[in-house]
């Protein structure tokens, strides 16, 4: 059974804010935590820390270029 895992940065609306849950292991699957019976997209899981890695580089250097 796998293990899911929901983002500290998924606290909107009270705690029950709109986001995804992650099971990682051999596949990363990812599915709606509000919908914990749904649908789930699966990933190779080196495909998933690629997108993650890239994500996390996007943002960090869109705060680096933002106004302070």
């Amino acid at each position: 059974m796998p293990v899911w895992r929901k983002s500290g940065f998924s606290t909107g609306n009270g705690g029950d804010g709109d986001c995804v849950e992650v099971a990682l292991s051999s596949v990363a699957r990812v599915r709606d935590s509000k919908n914990a019976t749904g649908p789930q997209l699966s990933f190779p899981a080196a495909r998933w820390r690629s997108f993650t890695q890239a994500a996390s580089s996007s943002d960090n250097a869109s705060r680096r270029n933002s106004p302070a």
